[in-house]
């Protein structure tokens, strides 16, 4: 996984370019009505029901706007919160309260959707030992908000991006000439680059868990698109010598199934691309 510093880091990027991207040279609507020296109150508005996330974002984007402003917070991330709730107020400099606007909504809005989706579905694994997963099947530009999302709904993230973990999807290995030699040169590979980085390899029916197990230095098996009774026969041949995920299609509906398999992790992209926007407002006050 990716170092605090790093993700400090990404989450600068994100405010700085969305910034950058819907101010540029100036808030034009509001610098032609809106005196410089004009102050107001704004509160942040729930509008529909679900997991609150995104304020602590919020508070750095206004911060990032104007170190002026005030921000007095009423809900913290992860809060339940229903229509009517007022998860923060804002006070200070109208024409920042205004810039700042679009980007704490779309943020909060969608961080909120995702944080909700990943609560149903570990409310749904309750009572098994397995664990829900984010994937690298995010929004381009902002991906460290949406995985940030998934921790305050009670999920986990998956690898960051590319260079912080290995996966051998089906495509390496067909690539490199199947299971062995493509687990054999990544073994090398970080041998010779001095990294420390985990190795998942996917697998794609019975025969490839067994190359796999017969290959040391592997963390997790992914048990991809298997059914239920050939994800229980894989857990049981796996036996514990590596961790087990499974991935491919799995919904809310099915994933208590697969987690009473004894899969340690369920991986599913629809936590970050399948949510629909929590309805939520800035109204002046």
């Amino acid at each position: 996984m990716i170092s605090p510093e790093q993700f400090e880091k990404e989450i600068e990027l994100i405010i700085n370019n969305a910034i950058r991207e819907d101010v540029g040279d100036g808030d034009h609507s509001s610098l032609a009505c809106i005196p410089t020296n004009a102050t107001g109150k704004a509160k942040l508005l729930v509008k529909d029901q679900g997991i609150l996330a995104g304020v602590e974002f919020a508070k750095r984007v206004f911060n990032y706007v104007d170190p002026e402003m005030e921000f007095e917070q009423i809900l913290k991330d992860g809060d339940p919160i229903k229509k009517g709730d007022v998860a923060f107020y804002v006070k200070g400099s109208s024409q920042s309260i205004l810039k700042a606007e679009r980007l704490v909504l779309n943020a909060m809005q969608r961080m909120s959707a995702i944080a909700t989706k990943t609560s149903e579905f570990v409310k749904k694994l309750e009572g098994t030992k397995t664990k829900i997963l984010d994937t690298r099947k995010t929004t381009p530009g902002i991906r460290a908000i949406e995985k940030w999302a998934v921790k305050i709904g009670g999920g986990e993230n998956h690898r960051f991006a590319l260079y912080d973990m290995v996966m051998l999807k089906d495509n390496h290995i067909d690539f490199a000439g199947g299971i062995t030699k493509a687990i054999q040169k990544t073994t090398n590979y970080l041998k010779e680059k001095d990294l420390d980085l985990k190795i998942i390899v996917e697998a794609r029916n019975m025969d490839e868990i067994r190359e796999i197990l017969r290959s040391d230095g592997v963390y997790r098996i992914l048990i991809d698109n298997f059914n239920y009774e050939d994800t229980r026969k894989a857990v049981d041949l796996i036996n514990g010598k590596c961790l087990t995920e499974s991935s491919g299609g799995i919904t809310l509906e099915t994933a208590r199934s697969y987690a009473e398999c004894g899969v340690d992790f369920i991986s599913s992209g629809a936590l970050t691309h399948s949510v629909y926007n929590l309805d939520l407002s800035l109204k002046a006050v």
